[in-house]
């Protein structure tokens, strides 16, 4: 669905943010795309979709070059950025005018979802509602536009825990195997059920891309007491409850995976965990 190969981009000519950076998505997941701040997610949903264009290196989207913007492709990608349109018309309104541009939209479910999040006036202007009401509005429409792609920048911002877990349950529900969902986020503990494949930015580059199943099969999550013995341990964090550790799978064992520990696991210890996928 998503072939990115060697592609180098930067906004300055001293400064590249992203160089000869490689990766390849399929359909019917939902990834999660961790990194620090300034490392270029954004920048990378943005190429993605055609928003900005590449120095080098070629991009697919959804069997599209995106520098093109093709209607073809466009009407097949909802992009939810972080910082939300600052737009003066009524939720109706907003549905009216730009619905038609994907022939997948269902109003049906656009009203469901907004009911699910506690939106129950469609003639509220959007310029006068919370940022976290403007957020849930943009999440019904992307979710009920049934693209192919949905490419979403920290989506959980501004929402409160009920409406985290609504969140949650919707996209769940929403995506199959003929969707990708794409995911930036920091709030890791938001999306901790949702999403079953994971990519991790380091310095600008993928460093980490693997299916959740690949993930626990070779790494076991665990927490130990400080007297027990470290052997095949990768990486270990100290807490009140114990050792948080991440250690190679020796034995099949089934363990919960821990988003947050993998993510400063794979930022300390990079070497040792992709060596052993």
């Amino acid at each position: 669905m998503i072939n990115v190969q060697d592609v180098t981009f930067s906004y300055t000519k001293k400064t590249e943010l992203l160089s000869n950076l490689s990766l390849k998505l399929e359909a019917g997941r939902i990834h999660g795309l961790l990194g620090k701040n300034g490392e270029g997610k954004s920048t990378l949903l943005k190429l993605i979709s055609g928003l900005d264009f590449p120095l080098s290196g070629t991009i697919d989207t959804l069997g599209f070059n995106p520098v093109y913007r093709k209607p073809e492709m466009l009407r097949e990608i909802f992009f939810l950025p972080e910082e939300l349109p600052q737009l003066t018309l009524s939720i109706k309104d907003y549905e009216n005018v730009y619905a038609p541009f994907y022939p997948n939209f269902s109003a049906t479910q656009f009203n469901e979802y907004l009911k699910e999040f506690d939106i129950d006036n469609k003639k509220s202007m959007l310029n006068k509602l919370s940022h976290g009401q403007k957020k849930k509005v943009f999440v019904a429409f992307g979710l009920a536009a049934n693209t192919k792609l949905l490419l979403m920048d920290e989506p959980t911002n501004g929402l409160d825990i009920p409406s985290k877990g609504q969140f949650r349950r919707m996209v769940a529900s929403a995506i199959d195997e003929n969707r990708c969902l794409i995911i930036s986020t920091h709030q890791v503990h938001d999306l901790d059920s949702l999403i079953d494949s994971i990519i991790i930015m380091e310095k600008h580059e993928i460093v980490f891309n693997q299916p959740i199943e690949n993930i626990t099969k070779k790494l076991l999550f665990r927490v130990a007491d400080r007297n027990e013995n470290t052997e095949g341990v990768i990486y270990s964090e100290d807490t009140l409850r114990g050792l948080y550790q991440v250690c190679e799978n020796k034995t099949d064992e089934e363990s919960k995976l821990d988003i947050e520990l993998l993510f400063n696991a794979v930022l300390i210890e990079k070497n040792k965990i992709v060596k052993l996928f």
